[in-house]
């Protein structure tokens, strides 16, 4: 834990993989306490720029992730947590994943590239 290298704002970026399918479902932040969290409760714990608070992955949706192997990158400042994804999909959207969006030359969306699985709609009541 003391050799990881955090971000200005004391922040990492945490890639999430399903450990089956190899399949990069998200990318979110964590904190010291977040990595500590994520390994001692075996479920992704990450830290909202946005929300400055913690969130566990899941706790509203009930599409939880749990915590298969946490991987650090050469240079400790980047995690790669594998995991099993609970329930549908890792997208607050709708999606499998968060990267659905495939891009052209010009930068520009071109198409979705997965179907929704399950209506945020109905989980996320805004």
């Amino acid at each position: 834990m003391e050799n990881l290298k955090y971000n200005a704002q004391g922040l990492l970026p945490a890639i999430i993989q399903d450990s089956e399918s190899g399949e990069v479902l998200m990318l979110a932040y964590m904190d010291k306490r977040a990595v500590e969290r994520t390994l001692r409760e075996k479920h992704t714990v990450f830290y909202s720029r946005s929300r400055n608070k913690y969130w566990v992955k899941g706790e509203e949706s009930g599409h939880t992730q749990e915590v298969v192997q946490v991987l650090t990158d050469c240079d400790q400042d980047t995690l790669l947590i594998r995991v099993t994804q609970k329930k549908g999909g890792a997208c607050h959207l709708g999606y499998r994943t968060c990267f659905v969006h495939e891009m052209n030359a010009e930068g520009d969306i071109t198409r979705v590239t997965q179907r929704k699985v399950f209506d945020p709609e109905k989980i996320y009541k805004k």
